[in-house]
């Protein structure tokens, strides 16, 4: 595992900001060899599937230009005229094949890398006429993995065409007594399968080049849990400025509860561990209101301020209870609890009127 200058290990996966930013300097996973095969491919089945189109036209045009050799004039401006001729007879012949080798270059690109556009591989870097740093790359693992791919692939491209061409002598000797154009159909159709099978064995080779390419890259970008906190901090924030500011907006919120309780008509408590504060107006409201609750300290500051402003305390540990888990504040109380909450409101409510 390669290890940053304070020691610490590159062991975590490259988050997708460390991915976007090595993008856009155009730093990506991408083998050569995936559009060289899948070029080597299209350009065989273009071949293959417009044969006759490429063959009689071929045919087309040689009969013509050998029938017109002794009569065409020897000027300039023939010559310019049969040359224009020649490229657009031979552009409509090619124009399929390079269509289909373009397009397939560019969708096996895309496919790797997406839309990327960026000057930083071109831009000038006195680093790289480093001759240390170079004679280092001729002896890395990627020079490695580099050489043993080129002898791989050799090797393999070699094994395949030979065979192939091994397949094809028996073949040979009765051509002696065949036509040209017999001739030239078995020369293609055992150009064609040796140029298939090969180019097969390319995209394999060229598949597990990009996995490899790309395992490289991803254990390039890993990074270090120091790097992954200090990147935390530079798109979310700081986690202690973010809990300071979490602790001040819920000592606000408790102080806006706080300012609540006066207004209630009722707290009902567990009756130490929880205090929940209820109002009930039935000209303004469907249901009695949660104005304040909570539990422990805050439960214990609830009551202090309902003593404080004369509000009832009421213990009733079941309510308290179901009021605490099943109703948030400013929220009004559900139907299951209507029953309860009507029998602790009416008590309040008689009380305060003999006290009247």
């Amino acid at each position: 595992m390669a290890e940053e200058s304070s020691g610490q290990e590159k062991s975590e996966a490259p988050t997708t900001r460390r991915l976007q930013e090595a993008r856009e300097k155009g730093d990506v996973a991408k083998s050569i060899e995936l559009p060289s095969a899948a070029v080597l491919l299209a350009s065989l089945l273009a071949i293959y599937l417009g044969r006759d189109f490429i063959v009689n036209n071929l045919a087309r045009m040689t009969a013509h230009y050998l029938a017109t050799a002794g009569t065409t004039p020897l000027t300039t401006p023939s010559l310019l005229s049969l040359t224009r001729e020649g490229m657009m007879e031979m552009g409509l012949v090619c124009g399929p094949v390079l269509g289909a080798v373009l397009l397939t270059a560019l969708a096996a690109n895309y496919a790797q890398v997406g839309v990327l556009f960026t000057l930083e591989k071109v831009s000038p870097d006195l680093q790289r006429l480093d001759p240390v740093e170079g004679l280092l790359r001729k002896f890395s693992l990627q020079a490695l993995a580099e050489l043993i791919k080129s002898l791989l692939k050799i090797g393999l491209i070699g094994y395949v065409a030979f065979s192939e061409a091994a397949r094809a002598l028996p073949g040979l000797m009765p051509l002696m007594d065949s036509s040209p154009y017999q001739i030239m159909a078995f020369a293609g159709r055992v150009a064609f399968w040796m140029f298939l099978k090969c180019a097969l064995v390319i995209l394999v080779l060229a598949i597990i080049d990009y996995s490899f390419q790309r395992w490289q890259f991803m254990k390039k970008m890993k990074m270090t849990k120091q790097e992954i906190k200090e990147e935390a901090k530079m798109t979310e924030g700081d986690p202690q400025v973010k809990g300071r500011i979490r602790a001040i907006q819920m000592q606000m919120a408790r102080q806006r509860m706080m300012s609540e309780v006066p207004k209630a008509d009722v707290v009902i408590t567990n009756p130490t561990h929880l205090a929940i504060a209820l109002r009930y107006d039935p000209q303004t409201m469907e249901a009695p209101t949660v104005l304040a609750k909570g539990a422990g300290v805050i439960a214990a500051r609830i009551r202090e301020v309902a003593a404080e402003h004369q509000v009832p305390l009421v213990e009733n540990k079941p309510l308290a209870q179901a009021l605490y888990k099943a109703v948030a504040i400013n929220q009004q109380i559900p139907e299951d609890l209507f029953q309860a909450v009507a029998e602790v409101l009416a008590y309040v409510f008689g009380v305060r009127r003999k006290a009247a």
